[in-house]
Parts: structure tokens; C-alpha cells; sequence
């Protein structure tokens, strides 16, 4: 049986600037954060989730 996956994209929490796209679970009741590198900013920051 196949999981059913949705796009997400990842905004930076200093800047708002959506940087990344990735994967998550349908029905997932939690929200995704990464501290990724954000371009704008210029240094490591936590992403949060955001939908399409």
C-alpha cells in the first residue's frame, strides 16, 4: 500500500522567505521545523511548515 504524501514548503521564521520544498504525510496532525541555511538572511535559521 502506498503512502499518501503532500508537498510542503519550509518559510523562514526571521524573514518569511519560503526557501525549501519537501515532503510530509497526509495525515500527520504535527508541523514540520528544520533550522536550515536561509539565502536571505544569511545564516542558519528554523523553517517552519507552510502549505501550498
Amino acid at each position: 500500500m502506498k503512502t499518501k504524501e503532500r508537498f510542503v514548503f519550509l518559510e523562514c521564521t526571521a524573514c518569511k522567505n519560503r526557501n525549501y520544498t519537501t515532503f510530509k504525510r497526509q495525515k500527520s496532525s504535527y508541523k514540520l521545523e528544520k533550522k536550515k541555511f536561509c539565502p536571505f538572511c544569511r545564516k542558519h535559521v528554523s523553517h517552519k511548515e507552510h502549505k501550498l
